[in-house]
């Protein structure tokens, strides 16, 4: 059986998203990911700009909610932003909750451009995280 995890921010339209499409992409059939938020709201574009860079296509991903997976059970839940885990201290039918703290690229200003850079910052960031939760995670979690 994979391994299931469950990413949380607060809006479910980019970290979250982001972190899913990798750990899909990247880990199955070992791995299996979803993500939701403490509100749904839309998956930003330039979440799936940064990862169609990357060969990753999250573009028929949809925002959810914590709600749409009551009665789930996961291996792993990993929050994504401190207001998520101060708000889930728990996530309901997780057997281990872990807290990555990243920035949160949707306030990000300037040009088009300026603004892709901050949302590939935060893509890499969570990229290195997520090879290295392949690499050596099941184990600790097993």
């Amino acid at each position: 059986m994979p391994t299931r995890v469950l990413f949380v921010c607060v809006h479910n339209s980019a970290r979250s998203q982001m972190a899913e499409g990798m750990l899909r992409a990247w880990g199955a059939p070992a791995w299996e990911a979803a993500s939701a938020g403490l509100e749904a709201t839309f998956v930003r574009l330039e979440a799936i700009a940064a990862m169609e860079e990357i060969g990753i296509d999250i573009s028929d991903q949809q925002s959810k909610t914590l709600d749409a997976f009551k009665g789930s059970t996961w291996d792993l839940a990993i929050t994504l932003c401190d207001e998520a885990a101060e708000a889930c201290p728990m996530v309901p039918g997780a057997a281990r909750l872990l807290h990555w703290s990243l920035e949160d690229p949707s306030p990000a200003k300037g040009t088009d451009e300026q603004r892709l850079d901050v949302y590939r910052r935060v893509r890499d960031d969570l990229g290195g995280r997520i090879r290295e939760l392949i690499g050596v995670g099941a184990p600790a979690i097993a």
